[in-house]
């Protein structure tokens, strides 16, 4: 077998563990593989062949890590306004439980009301923050 088709081989079972696993990083080291694989080609010796997996697959995952880093987390889908017309509602809150709940009639229903870990349940105006299962997530206004 010759060294070229080992690195195929091997980036095929990175890419297909990395199908398993669901971690990006797999693939990137993939890439590495894939370019010890071109060098194997071009007739390198299994000297070169891993300084350009490791370097390559290495430069792609400290690449991508980078990207990830720079980009903001993705907001919650449950507390989109495009999503859920209910965040950004202003709510008047009588009194809380003992639980931390509280119970308000809103659009004709009855909501059981929790409020953001940290803030004490104090009588008031409240801002809807988010959707979470069949409850509303307040914060102080």
């Amino acid at each position: 077998m010759s060294e070229s088709t080992l690195w195929w081989l091997l980036a095929g079972a990175a890419v297909a563990v990395e199908l398993f696993t669901g971690t990006f990083y797999l693939l990137m080291l993939a890439v590495g593989m894939v370019a010890a694989a071109l060098a194997a080609h071009a007739g390198a010796d299994a000297t070169v062949q891993l300084i350009v997996a490791a370097v390559v697959g290495s430069a792609s995952v400290i690449g991508w890590h980078l990207i990830k880093r720079r980009r903001a987390g993705d907001p919650s889908v449950r507390s989109m306004r495009s999503v859920n017309l209910d965040i950004g509602e202003i709510l008047q809150i009588e009194e809380w439980h003992s639980d931390g709940t509280a119970s308000v009639k809103y659009r004709g229903a009855q909501w059981t009301v929790i409020q953001r870990p940290g803030n004490a349940p104090t009588p008031g105006s409240y801002r809807v923050a988010e959707l979470v299962g069949n409850r509303l997530l307040v914060e102080k206004v």
